[in-house]
């Protein structure tokens, strides 16, 4: 059978002394074969999403190391040391260098290179990471990985303000948003097993769709390069191509985002945080139909409902 092969769309590459470069492609080609009961058996070719290890380090420290696609990533670096609670705005974070590593440098397996991404962050915030630091190493955007206590969730911050235009993220909006997502997520129609998270204005229209194998990636990847253009805080809202896990709720909600969307339907802790931080959270948003879980800061609550009989 042929060997991977894989394609430079959206990759990380570097190029050494040797003239060489070393390609992290975001799509991997690959041959397998497909077997049918009646039809027998059929070499193909497939892509696959890549997932690669993303070294973070801060200051010349490594913090973590997530499994992701190798695309977008400093975006993917700013999202997380802002949503993590590294940073406590972009402008603490003075630089970004991505540099992929080869596996045998790295003491990984042949053909399982990864990329080391280096922040330069203010002496504040990299004072308050070393008292705080702890290893993490991440499975596919895991949230809590090498988490050690409960109180290391980081579930208690402040609520978010109203905003007058928080009752505007309504269904016709959040339908025309969740309409437009499948079109701009362009790896996924080549993997199928990747998450998109992208932002909408209060018209519906659907910008910056972001994409990465972790669904928490993939919103950090936004909420980087929204906090990048200096967008934080804006009208609008988050739409995923996921559940709505309390992760991602505290995400958003740690950076000033007040409305969510999301395909799935939420965890009931994902819904409860959302009540208690007032982020306005739509779930199952399945066009023409979504389902309001929390209502949103400064809006009327949902209205109790008796069980069907």
């Amino acid at each position: 059978m042929a060997a991977m092969t894989d394609t430079a769309a959206g990759a990380c590459s570097l190029v050494p002394p040797d003239g060489a470069p070393l390609v992290l492609p975001a799509i991997r080609h690959v041959p397998v074969e497909r077997h049918h009961l009646q039809d027998g058996l059929r070499v193909q070719e497939r892509v696959l999403a890549s997932e690669v290890p993303i070294a973070l380090v801060f200051n010349g420290i490594s913090h973590a190391v997530m499994m992701g696609t190798p695309l977008d990533l400093e975006d993917f670096a700013l999202g997380f040391a802002l949503s993590e609670g590294i940073l406590d705005s972009a402008a603490d974070c003075y630089g970004i260098d991505v540099t992929p590593v080869a596996a045998s440098a790295a003491g990984l397996p042949p053909g399982m290179d990864g990329v080391e991404v280096q922040l330069d962050i203010s002496s504040r915030c990299f004072a308050r990471l070393k008292d705080h630091r702890r290893s993490m190493t991440g499975r596919t955007g895991c949230g809590v990985c090498g988490v050690e206590s409960f109180a290391a969730l980081d579930l208690d911050f402040a609520p978010l303000p109203a905003h007058d235009w928080l009752a505007r993220v309504d269904l016709p909006t959040v339908c025309r948003a969740i309409d437009a997502l499948s079109a701009k997520q362009v790896l996924n129609a080549q993997a199928g097993a990747i998450h998109a998270a992208g932002w909408a204005t209060l018209d519906g229209q659907l910008h910056d769709v972001l994409e990465d194998v972790g669904r928490h990636n993939a919103l950090d990847k936004l909420l980087g390069r929204l906090a990048r253009s200096g967008r934080l805080g804006e009208p609008g809202f988050v739409v995923l191509s996921s559940r709505g896990s309390h992760e991602l709720v505290r995400k958003c909600a740690k950076l000033g985002v007040a409305a969510l969307a999301t395909i799935s339907a939420p965890t009931a802790m994902g819904m409860r945080m959302a009540e208690l931080t007032g982020l306005r959270f739509w779930g199952l948003c399945r066009p023409p139909q979504a389902v309001l879980y929390a209502a949103g800061a400064g809006l009327p609550p949902l209205a109790a409902t008796s069980p069907a009989t």
